[in-house]
This record gives structure tokens, sequence and C-alpha cells, in this order.
């Protein structure tokens, strides 16, 4: 049976991929509902976001998938497989955040304090989505023996999960996964701080998962490549930059602050 699928009703599958993206999408709507409440932002306004934010940001990271893989998806339908995975999260944050300056300036919503009560929410929803590229065997690294995985003390089951394409592999999936879910705890603590400014959470989190993913990166052999370099490390020195920006730059509100 393909370890993939979740329940096969024959006419359709559902796979473990798409149970652990809406787990996550739950999950981090969740502590995000709880953390703008506590601003007093309107909730339609927030369904609203969270909503057309979902859709947009998973049509950004299958967009962004798919250019880089432009070679293998030469048919459309192919194109439009999200379910058999492929998703890029880097793509999915951009064009999230590209919808989200465009509604927060049309509805005149602080977006960097925005930013902050859902960064919390978004990291942990990472966390848990690493989880769909293991069954799909995705996001992995390099060539190991099986001597190497056991070393590692994993479940059988991670180690029998990978073995893909007749070699075994290194488990990036769950150093990202255990990574991002140690970037949470770092947020939930700095979100406690009395002295915090509006942006500094969104900062944190750009610094944290910039590194988290460059150094993961380079373990990686299914990355996505711009020539000879791999994109993604490119992105995170930009997401670092722009953590290191937002943590500098001194605002006046405080993000114990309410929107209105």
């Amino acid at each position: 049976m393909d370890r993939s699928v979740f329940i096969d009703f024959q006419i359709f599958e559902i796979k473990w991929y798409s149970i652990f993206i809406l787990l996550a999408l739950f999950t981090g709507s969740f502590i995000v509902i709880k953390e703008t409440k506590k601003k007093k932002m309107d909730p339609e306004e927030l369904i609203n976001i969270l909503f057309y934010g979902f859709l947009i940001g998973i049509l950004g990271a299958r967009l962004y998938y798919v250019l880089f893989n432009l070679s293998y998806y030469q048919n459309l339908l192919d194109a439009i497989k999200i379910w058999e995975g492929g998703l890029a999260i880097h793509g999915g944050i951009i064009s999230a955040l590209l919808f989200l300056y465009w509604y927060t300036k049309k509805k005149k919503i602080n977006l960097i304090l925005l930013l902050d009560c859902m960064v919390v929410g978004l990291i942990l929803a990472q966390s848990i989505g690493r989880w769909g590229n293991f069954f799909n065997g995705e996001a992995y690294g390099r060539i190991v023996s099986l001597n190497f995985l056991k070393n590692m003390h994993l479940p059988s089951f991670i180690i029998e999960g990978m073995y893909i394409s007749g070699e075994y592999r290194e488990p990036t999936f769950l150093y990202e996964s255990i990574l991002s879910f140690i970037g949470f705890i770092v947020l939930l603590l700095f979100r406690k701080k009395q002295n915090l400014k509006v942006g500094q959470l969104t900062g944190i989190y750009f610094i944290w998962y910039g590194i988290e993913r460059f150094i993961i990166e380079s373990f990686r052999s299914d990355s996505l490549m711009l020539g000879t370099i791999k994109m993604a490390q490119i992105v995170s020195i930009i997401f670092i930059g722009t953590g290191v920006y937002l943590i500098i730059k001194n605002k006046e509100l405080k993000y114990h602050e309410t929107f209105f």
C-alpha cells in the first residue's frame, strides 16, 4: 500500500499530505485568532485575512515550486495536483505577504502588528506541515547508511520512510520540524516580554527561520535550484536581513497595545 495514502475510497484517496496541511492550517489559525483577539481586531476582518491569505499562500507555494520544476510539469493538469505534494513554503510566505500588504493598506490595518500576531502560529504550522513532506517522500537529505539512521535512535517508521528511490536518506524534514517547533517556543517566550516593540517578534521569526532553513538546506538533496545556487538559501539570507531590520527599527507602539 502507498504510505502517502491516509484512506483509499477506491473512487478517490485522502493523502497524509493533505491531512497535515489542514492540521497545520487549523492549528496555526487557532493561535492567530487568540493573538489578534487580544489586540481587539475585528473578527470578520481576521476571517477574510485567514481565508484569502491561505488560498493565495497555497497558490503561491505551488506556483513557486512549479516554476523551478518546469521541465517536469509539461502537463497543466499535473501542475495543479497539489495533493501529490510540491508546495514551497517560501513561495507561500512571499505571496501571502504581498496579499497582506495590499489588504492592510486598503483597510488601514497595522501590517507589522498583524504579522507579530501571526508568526507564532505560522512557525508552528510549518513544524506540523513538514510531516506531510515525510509521507510524500519530500524534503530529504543526502544518501546515508541504515546504521546512520539507527544511530539517531529514530522510530522504525521514520527509518523505513527515509528509504527513498532505493537509498536511505537523511531526514532533513525532521530537522526542520524540530527546529521550527523550538522556534515556536522561542517566539512564545519573547512574546511575553513587556518591552517588546511592534515588528520585533516578526523580526525574530525571520531571523530564526532564515538561519534554520539556510543550514538545513545545505544537507538537502531535493532543493529548488537557481543555476548552481539553492534558491532557499538566497531567500533565507533576505529573511535574516529583514529580521535584523525589524528588530533594530525603533517603533513607539508596543506589541502589547491594541489595533485600535
